[in-house]
């Protein structure tokens, strides 16, 4: 398994590398910046410390609502993560990793409730709407960038690495 620092260096390189090619290539921008959001989804999981009994065996990514990644999650990181799509979750889904992009059976706002103060990480998107989970992507400066919330990570028992939240554009404490 890849070391936290190794996964760093990648999810960096991944962040920089995203960034010239999403300016450089706009009409094929959208799979790029799916591709891109994939890797740090599989990657985040690292810089998380859960509790006991939380984690375990291949990373579980969880997409619920419309799914925007397509193969993108399992070839980011085969064999190390373990993807579920599904139309809504809760408490019991089996989730470390949550990307919340909503439907009609589910809202994110609906999601995000859902597993509140469970040990799930859960992460939004901008394209997908204002609710924000506790890492929140956005496009900043034409490259894949988010928003860490280590408030409402704590209060789900979840620590965000530092060498993480320094990534981030912004952090809530």
């Amino acid at each position: 398994m890849v070391s936290a620092r190794r996964a760093l260096h990648l999810t960096a390189a991944a962040l920089g590398a995203a960034g010239g090619l999403l300016s450089a290539a706009a009409a094929s921008a959208q799979p790029l910046e799916y591709a891109v959001k994939a890797a740090f989804l599989t990657k985040f999981a690292a810089f998380v410390t859960w509790p006991p009994g939380a984690s375990g065996g291949p990373v579980r990514v969880c997409v619920v609502g419309e799914d925007p990644f397509g193969a993108a999650l399992e070839s980011a990181a085969p064999g190390q993560v373990s993807v579920r799509r599904m139309p809504v979750v809760d408490r019991s889904s089996g989730c470390q990793v949550l990307y919340a992009s909503g439907s009609a059976r589910q809202t994110v706002p609906q999601a995000l409730a859902a597993v509140r103060g469970a040990p799930v990480l859960t992460v939004t998107d901008a394209a997908r709407g204002g609710a924000r989970g506790m890492i929140h992507f956005v496009i900043f400066q034409d490259r894949v960038r988010f928003h860490v919330d280590a408030t409402q990570a704590s209060q789900s028992g979840l620590a965000i690495s530092s060498k993480l939240m320094a990534l981030g554009l912004s952090v809530k404490r």
